[in-house]
């Protein structure tokens, strides 16, 4: 990647941040970056005033410790555990670790948010990957965590599902607001997150906005075509 510079405000009225961008623009390598998953050899990442990366101090916290919720493209289900232990698998390790009972009443909650609480008791094998990505998104939310980063959360699900999810995911993001990172190709989902806009192309931001700023002046030929060709087909 090259370098960058984000600034990612706290919900409210700012919304998620959605980072677009052609294919190997480093939409997922940023995003393994701040999780923890991917090690820069330099670079700066304060959540909320807790610094997780500085390369120049020698900062470089494990993933664990960073609390931040991550969706990855792969869902990065256990296949060992049921639906409703790998929702719960977050709320088990660290200061935050809570009884077994009460681990799997909150991750049955949220599962029920999602609209998947049917899924509690299934094996990952047994899923869609429509089904994997609910019970992923899932996974990341249960743990309040102070950063959420999300790559693709709605890319493996019908057209229906798509939008009742995203309704959701919007309603979620809207009562407890919290940092957000939004990995997407869907102009759909940047409205209804309600997201301001980042482009990354070659590794380095190349624009920034809302849609309709996109639309009124678009700084390359894929974001014309990206805001363009979404917008016709809505």
């Amino acid at each position: 990647m090259g370098s960058l510079s984000l600034d990612v405000e706290l919900g409210g009225e700012s919304g998620p941040l959605a980072i677009v961008g052609p294919n190997g623009g480093g939409k997922t390598s940023l995003l393994r970056i701040i999780a923890g998953a991917h090690h820069p050899s330099s670079g700066c990442i304060e959540v909320g005033g807790t610094t997780l990366l500085d390369t120049a101090r020698g900062i470089d916290l494990p993933s664990e410790r960073r609390r931040v919720g991550y969706v990855p493209q792969g869902y990065g289900l256990f296949g060992h555990l049921r639906v409703i232990d790998n929702v719960a698998f977050g709320l088990s390790t660290g200061t935050r670790r809570r009884s077994r009972a009460e681990r799997r009443a909150i991750a049955l909650a949220v599962l029920e948010e999602l609209g998947c609480e049917h899924l509690a008791e299934r094996m990952p094998g047994r899923l869609s990957g429509g089904e994997q990505q609910r019970v992923a998104l899932a996974r990341a939310l249960v743990t309040e965590p102070r950063l959420l980063l999300l790559d693709e959360p709605l890319a493996a699900l019908d057209v229906t599902a798509r939008r009742s999810v995203r309704h959701r995911l919007a309603q979620r993001l809207r009562a407890q607001p919290r940092p957000s990172i939004v990995v997407t190709h869907d102009v759909r989902d940047i409205v209804a997150l309600d997201a301001s806009v980042c482009v990354l192309e070659g590794g380095r931001v190349v624009q920034r906005g809302d849609v309709e700023a996109l639309r009124a002046a678009p700084a390359t030929e894929f974001v014309a075509e990206f805001v363009g060709l979404e917008s016709a087909s809505r």
